[in-house]
């Protein structure tokens, strides 16, 4: 049995040739397992060329009819031939199945699952389009927001940092966050394996640098329980709330995480009361390729390059730091956090030194020159995508629920195709040392 895949107007189309038994029902249900992206709503399967069909396949059809009932999608079968007819009006299911008689009368049926209706009214809502993306500003809370930094970036970059650097943290302290932490039974068990991490709601996830290149993540049942906690040798913490929620859907084009924070810096310049230059910015959406990086071993003192200079000096590249620019995880998941300095606002609002403790030069990026972007993202699978949910509510629900992919710093050209994200415009920056 041959299969075909390909989407038309954001419908899957399966092309099944040959015989749908028990082992090419086994075959077609890994195949759509792998095809399906997280955004997908309507699937159907063209049958025109298939001659046969057994229970096996069924279940199958079955089971994504469900899937897609989950997704608040649509599920159809186009030109079924005469036995495998036979077969589903026999075993009752005629009635179960959108049946049609071709692909083109299926697609018109399915495209009403579709996203693309306008979203409904609310206050503080304008619709912008921009590059194929449209851009939906939705009413969120008005108080502004700070960035807490734990620790001193230049300790990370030069390999400095010892255990008095070391902060312990329980998780609700760090409800969304992004820097370099462990987990470990005491400050001595988790500084050799010190790496890239983010928090989210209260689930930490990080890279051990332990050579093994594999995330861990711990999600607890009560964040302020304080008997497991993160250590961090720098962390960049968001105090307060999202003043705005913006949706986010992409054309035929993907979007860049520049791409992204070039949209919300254009918009917050046009805010009242002015913009101070820093967003802090949580997002959920559907990636269309994740580029990445991330340090390979513990910055620690005792690891420090012989000569003093940085990590991230082309001497040291190589041994320090991994990077990844082709782009993974198509369709899947994408939860981060981040945060954005717009280079070509006014940023006297804030002193310099504050600023420099939240960025640094990764020679990985080759982006624009006017902003400084750090994100962090885990990746999630088999997690349909609502854009009409409270985004606080359904990262818990990823975090806590979702097929855990990996976890990565993401470089700049990372690419998504939809995405709801939160943006916090950051008033002050506060800093322990």
């Amino acid at each position: 049995m041959a299969m075909q895949f390909e989407r038309q107007n954001g419908i899957l189309i399966v092309r099944v040739d040959g015989r749908l038994d028990a082992f090419g029902a086994n075959e077609l249900n890994v195949r759509i397992r792998d095809a399906l992206h997280d955004d997908d709503r309507a699937l159907l399967l063209d049958l025109a060329s298939c001659q046969y069909l057994s229970s096996g396949g069924i279940r199958v059809f079955l089971a994504y009819q469900r899937e897609m009932q989950r997704r608040q999608g649509g599920f159809a079968l186009a030109g079924v031939q005469e036995y495998p007819e036979k077969v589903l009006d026999i075993a009752g299911f005629t009635c179960v199945f959108g049946i049609y008689p071709s692909v083109d009368a299926a697609m018109k049926e399915l495209s009403r699952f579709l996203p693309g209706g306008e979203p409904g009214a609310g206050p503080h809502r304008q619709d912008l389009s921009r590059n194929n993306v449209t851009f939906t500003e939705a009413a969120g809370l008005a108080a502004g927001a700070s960035l807490h930094i734990i620790g001193d970036l230049n300790n990370v970059l030069y390999s400095r940092i010892t255990e008095h650097d070391i902060r312990l943290r329980r998780f609700s302290e760090i409800e969304y966050s992004l820097g370099l932490g462990a987990l470990g039974v005491s400050v001595a068990d988790a500084m050799p394996v010190l790496g890239e991490m983010i928090t989210l709601h209260g689930s930490m996830v990080w890279l051990p640098t332990d050579g093994h290149n594999t995330p861990d993540f711990l999600t607890p049942q009560d964040p302020d329980r304080g008997d497991v906690l993160v250590y961090t040798g720098f962390a960049a913490t968001l105090r307060g709330s999202f003043s705005e929620y913006l949706t986010v859907t992409c054309g035929d084009e993907p979007l860049t995480l520049t791409g992204l924070y070039r949209l919300i810096f254009t918009h917050a310049k046009k805010r009242p009361g002015g913009f101070s230059g820093i967003v802090a910015v949580a997002l959920l959406g559907i990636v269309d390729g994740i580029a990445s990086t991330g340090v390979k071993r513990s910055p620690v003192r005792a690891n420090a390059p012989a000569d003093g200079s940085s990590i991230m000096s082309p001497p040291n590249l190589s041994e320090w730091v991994a990077t990844d620019t082709r782009y993974t995880y198509t369709g899947d998941t994408l939860v981060s956090f981040g945060i954005g300095i717009d280079l070509s606002s006014d940023l006297s609002a804030f002193d310099s030194a504050d600023v420099s403790a939240l960025s640094y030069i990764n020679p990985a990026n080759r982006g624009d020159q006017e902003m400084y972007l750090h994100n962090h993202g885990v990746v999630f699978r088999n997690v349909p995508y609502d854009d009409t949910r409270d985004l606080n509510s359904q990262i818990r629900t990823i975090v806590s629920e979702g097929e855990f992919l990996d976890m990565r710093h993401l470089l700049d050209s990372t690419r998504i195709r939809r995405a709801k994200a939160g943006i916090a415009y950051i008033q002050s920056i506060e800093r322990e040392l």
